[in-house]
């Protein structure tokens, strides 16, 4: 009796030590991550995704590895989120809306007109100090097994064409592609246009077709993406911010080990303050290349453009399809 008591004694310290360093286990055992997006070269998501990918690897020591699947080799968007979803993919990066598809709320970040400038969008977004955030996250992983990790910066979206547009009646019967998700639908339909969704990989080639008429996207995308091979104008809307955030599977997160999880939390936010100074380097070079080059024409409010006329369609339109977003766009606007 007294053997048995003394064994269960040193089985339980045994476990209880076991148990204790499973989480370290966790941090020092290699692992591999699938990480898909949309983006092809050359684009600040495809360069954020692949200097994160190194970042990462170097500061655990080799123990995370980032395996990257650009240029939807790993499907579309909506393909891409749901294998995130079910866990055959551990990570990637879209729109905010995107997610609409398990908590609608997340698309609030998606909103036009709602950001004041890059600071407020940071602080917005930034999923360790934004409590609106934090609370749509925990809905988020709740809903979807999925958790916002961070951010990337890309600029404001413009619009662009290939006839002028100085106010919603030009864009009157105009299809216009959207990203397909029904913020952007929305947002369309608000400035005057025909909302037609089209995936990023397809729309070079309906561009070219007239297919759609026009898109929108920020200029540094215009570039790389080529369009403005396939259009001859772009308005200054600067109607919203292309925020894309980076979001991983739910288990996965959890499985990586607090040191990991931190480390990544680190080179996240590292690599978003990267994007912010790219896009300040590149948008001035690309739009004077684009003019200059190609003789794209850019139409801003000194050329006529009404960006009020623009501004109040799309607020009235965005109020109408998403009325339970109005105090979450208010919860942002508070933040300082």
């Amino acid at each position: 009796m007294k053997k048995f008591i003394i064994f269960a004694v040193l089985f339980c310290f045994v476990f209880a030590a076991v148990f204790a360093t499973g989480g370290a286990d966790r941090d020092q055992r290699p692992v591999t991550l699938k990480y898909a997006h949309v983006g092809i070269a050359g684009e600040i998501q495809t360069r954020y995704v692949d200097e994160l990918a190194v970042l990462v690897n170097q500061r655990t020591n080799g123990r995370v590895t980032i395996q990257v699947f650009p240029n939807s080799q790993l499907g579309g968007a909506s393909e891409m989120t749901d294998g995130i979803r079910s866990g055959a993919i551990e990570m990637g990066h879209h729109e905010f809306s995107t997610l609409e598809r398990f908590l609608s709320e997340m698309g609030v970040f998606n909103a036009p007109y709602i950001f004041r400038d890059t600071e407020h969008v940071l602080a917005a977004t930034n999923p360790k100090t934004s409590p609106i955030l934090q609370r749509l996250n925990n809905d988020l992983v709740r809903a979807g097994g999925v958790r916002v990790l961070g951010v990337i910066y890309r600029g404001s979206r413009q619009l662009s064409t290939n006839f002028p547009v100085r106010s919603p009646a030009d864009l009157a019967g105009k299809r216009i592609r959207g990203v397909p998700n029904a913020v952007y639908m929305s947002m369309l339909q608000g400035m005057g246009a025909v909302p037609t969704p089209v995936e990023i990989a397809e729309l070079y080639t309906a561009l070219l077709t007239g297919m759609v008429d026009g898109q929108e996207n920020p200029i540094t995308n215009i570039h790389t993406q080529r369009f403005h091979e396939v259009q001859t104008h772009i308005m200054l809307t600067s109607h919203m911010v292309s925020i894309p955030c980076v979001f991983i599977n739910e288990r996965v997160w959890q499985n990586l080990g607090a040191e990991n999880q931190r480390i990544i939390g680190e080179c996240l936010e590292e690599m978003t303050k990267r994007s912010v100074q790219w896009v300040r380097d590149e948008e001035a070079p690309v739009r004077r290349e684009m003019e200059t080059v190609h003789g794209i024409t850019f139409i801003d409010e000194a050329g006529g453009l009404r960006n009020d006329l623009f501004r109040a369609g799309v607020n009235t339109q965005i109020s109408a399809d998403f009325p339970l977003w109005a105090p979450l766009i208010r919860e942002i606007s508070n933040i300082r």
